[in-house]
């Protein structure tokens, strides 16, 4: 979605941007995770690995189709979220919508407010409002991964380039939105950042918690 027109909000986008927000956070809060593995007989993926409803910890169900279908769902909500709300209250309302899928992805309140770590939304939102930002994204995760084999430092290290990234670029508005995102993505994942820095932390391929 371009976003060239930034133009001062009148007062009665207030509640439109409100809604988007609203309908946001109910397409972020659907847990793909959890309702495709009990769909497909595996039981609540909550109970295995890290606990987590993204697709990293369905993997360690071993089916890696249903994890590969649990990222492209919970990437693709991010997307629609933004795409609905830009509908509803333009500019304002896809960021709204975004912010609202990204915080129903964390933070669902059907499930207690347990959700997922975001990575996969993240880049969704991203690919809804500004493309090149969730391609930069991916190739800095795919960089990071390469060269240590640390998911979590990946997704931490690529959410703090897009936000560095969208500065060089003069985003700014969307360098606003992107820092909170990241903020909120950091905030999720404190407890890999505490393995990080203990030596702790397991590298892709291998069977401990991870995102």
């Amino acid at each position: 979605m371009p976003l060239d027109d930034w133009s001062v909000a009148s007062p009665l986008m207030l509640v439109p941007t409100l809604f988007s927000l609203v309908v946001g956070y109910l397409l972020g809060s659907i847990p793909f995770g959890l309702v495709l593995t009990r769909l497909a007989g595996l039981g609540d993926v909550r109970s295995i690995g890290s606990g987590n409803i993204g697709a990293t910890n369905v993997l360690r169900t071993g089916n890696k189709g249903l994890a590969a279908l649990t990222l492209v769902l919970d990437l693709l909500k991010g997307t629609a979220a933004v795409v609905v709300g830009g509908v509803i209250a333009s500019h304002y309302g896809a960021m709204a919508g975004g912010l609202g899928a990204f915080l129903g992805h964390l933070f669902p309140a059907w499930l207690s407010f347990r959700g997922g770590k975001g990575v996969a939304t993240y880049i969704g939102v991203a690919l809804g409002l500004y493309w090149p930002a969730a391609i930069g994204f991916c190739l800095v995760w795919l960089l990071v991964a390469v060269i240590t084999r640390y998911s979590s430092l990946s997704a931490l290290s690529a959410s703090a380039a897009t936000v560095i990234g969208l500065a060089l670029m003069g985003q700014w508005p969307l360098v606003i939105f992107f820092g909170l995102m990241t903020a909120l993505l950091y905030f999720r994942h404190k407890e890999n950042i505490a393995r990080l820095r203990r030596g702790e932390e397991s590298r892709i391929g291998r069977s401990k918690q991870q995102t």
